[in-house]
């Protein structure tokens, strides 16, 4: 079984707005990175993200920026999971799309795969499965109202 994932959900406000708030180390850094993000998501940049409820900061690939569209990360996997004859470390894929919806909103979906299969590496797609939806919502709620629901959570 190939472990992968998709999560999505609409946000009140336009996708040139959407978008810069997750490409804008500054905006990602109040709703998401509660540690903090450095670099700007560009084409070919590694940047540096940070949250409370991990610990130390880590590198973050940016594969592909299409403004507006597409975002494409890798990162590494962190299942803890040698597997005998290959490297301990590998890294997933993380695909995040933005499409404009006639009512003005945004839908912005992220998908990631690549982990290994095994018991390990279903339960790290689990947590980021779980983690990516929690970046939505508080994206959304960042967004469209204001609230910084990551605030205090984990520190």
């Amino acid at each position: 079984m190939e472990l992968k994932f998709r999560v999505a959900a609409r946000v009140g406000k336009p996708v040139a707005e959407v978008f810069e708030a997750v490409v804008n180390p500054a905006e990602l850094s109040r709703y998401f990175t509660t540690g903090g993000a450095k670099g700007r998501l560009e084409t070919g940049a590694t940047v540096m993200w940070d949250f409370h409820d991990f610990p130390g900061a880590f590198p973050v690939e940016v594969v592909e920026v299409v403004k507006d569209q597409r975002i494409v990360l890798r990162w590494a996997a962190d299942d803890g999971d040698p597997v005998p004859g290959q490297s301990a470390g590998y890294q997933t894929t993380i695909t995040m799309t933005f499409e404009s919806l006639p009512d003005g909103r945004t839908l912005v979906a992220i998908a990631e795969e690549g982990w290994r299969e095994t018991p390990n590496g279903l339960k790290a797609s689990y947590n980021n499965c779980g983690g990516w939806m929690q970046m939505l919502c508080a994206m959304k709620a960042y967004i469209d109202h204001g609230i910084n629901l990551r605030e205090g959570m984990f520190k």
